[in-house]
């Protein structure tokens, strides 16, 4: 007979769960959801989500789209044509790379997606995956899941946030297997540095390795800089794939619209995991994809350029109560060190506490996070106005 003082609980979830680090943030968004109920005004400049709408023609492509029956059945996991051959002009025309449509691009369900499913493809349990630190967490939450260990490529701002390949431990770059790069870089706002890339590329042949470069922010930069393609690289497409994403240049968070480019063998690999996983991206977010890919460069300009207003913003506001604070030429972040005498978290929690201003501990990024916070632009400029002026009058 059973124990009846025994209340039953639910299946325990599995190692690999249970071997995820816990969300950082949700501590925090309890604090703030009781903030906001008993009325207080909480400005958050905690997550990356333009504030702006997708622009128009994005939009209208889509209506189109999704009235028409021949794009509501089941979606290709290789992508329709139109998806395919309007990311090959782009990378041609942006980025000055040849693309096969046919064999060298897929359709995936968001960066995030693909990323994860990266893992599941080239990675077996006991394996490694190289992962930017701080970084993406999926960089690190995917290795795990599929049984393998990341190894931590530390950022440092005196590597000009790119990790010191020749610092890798031997042992780990001879079990490696991916290595997560990502230009401009979330959270630290930084740019590939001159000649980075071929490193990489020459790092990758030796070590045999497949280079996974999550090229999210390229088209959100400022002061006249123009983001390369890793793929760009001589010798690029022998090692590695490039994952672009229209989150963020374009507005289209919601829309989980990207695609994976590059190594035919590594984009086959993909596709392969994919057919078993998932029915592929809706085609009616394919064609406005491609829209969105063939549309006019004013749109992103014009937000680039409300970015970079809000960026100076940020960044003199801070300047202003004793931040040293690098200006980013990328990104829609800006990435900076607590004050002396604080953590990511402790920082944080003042922040909220004095100021009713969320910021992202740098900590929840990586272990190489920690003494940084991150704040993004992707709030109102009259907010932003409102939370930096919070800001120097309660942490000056």
């Amino acid at each position: 007979m059973a124990d009846t003082e025994t209340t039953p609980g639910i299946i325990a979830p599995s190692k690999r769960l249970e071997a995820m680090p816990p969300y950082l943030f949700a501590e925090l968004e309890r604090r703030v959801a009781e903030k906001r109920t008993s009325g207080i005004d909480v400005i958050s400049l905690g997550i990356g989500d333009p504030d702006e709408p997708t622009f128009p023609h994005i939009v209208s492509a889509m209506q189109e789209a999704v009235a028409d029956p021949g794009s509501q059945k089941y979606p290709s996991n290789r992508g329709r044509a139109e998806f395919r051959e309007a990311f090959a002009d782009f990378y041609a025309d942006r980025f000055g790379v040849e693309i096969d449509p046919e064999s060298e691009v897929i359709p995936a369900i968001g960066a995030k997606e693909c990323i994860y499913n990266l893992c599941f493809a080239f990675l077996d349990p006991g394996g490694v995956a190289l992962a930017s630190d701080p970084g993406y967490p999926v960089y690190t939450g995917g290795p795990i899941l599929a049984g393998a260990t990341p190894e931590l490529l530390p950022l440092l701002p005196e590597h000009g946030f790119a990790p010191d390949l020749g610092a890798v431990p031997a042992e780990a770059a001879r079990q490696a297997r991916l290595m997560f790069l990502n230009f401009p870089n979330n959270p630290t706002g930084a740019v590939v540095p001159d000649g980075f890339f071929e490193e990489v590329v020459a790092f990758a042949r030796e070590h045999e390795v497949l280079v996974v470069h999550d090229n999210a922010y390229s088209e959100t930069t400022y002061d006249g800089y123009v983001a390369p393609s890793f793929l760009a690289t001589p010798g690029a497409k022998e090692v590695g794939v490039e994952v672009f994403s229209l989150s963020k240049g374009f507005n289209m968070t919601g829309w989980r619209c990207a695609a994976i480019l590059g190594n035919a063998d590594a984009v086959q690999a993909y596709w392969r995991l994919k057919t078993n996983v998932d029915s592929g991206l809706f085609e009616a977010v394919q064609l406005a994809g491609a829209a969105a890919l063939r549309g006019p460069r004013a749109p992103l300009e014009r937000m680039n350029e409300t970015y970079a207003r809000r960026r100076d913003l940020v960044v003199g506001a801070l300047r202003k109560i004793g931040v040293d604070v690098a200006v980013p030429k990328g990104t829609i972040y800006v990435w900076a060190p607590v004050p002396g005498g604080h953590t990511s978290t402790s920082f944080v929690e003042l922040v909220l506490e004095e100021a009713a201003v969320i910021v992202s501990p740098g900590s929840m990024y990586g272990p190489s996070g920690e003494g940084f916070f991150r704040i993004s632009l992707t709030t109102p400029d009259d907010r932003i106005s409102e939370a930096v002026e919070r800001m120097r009058e309660h942490l000056a």
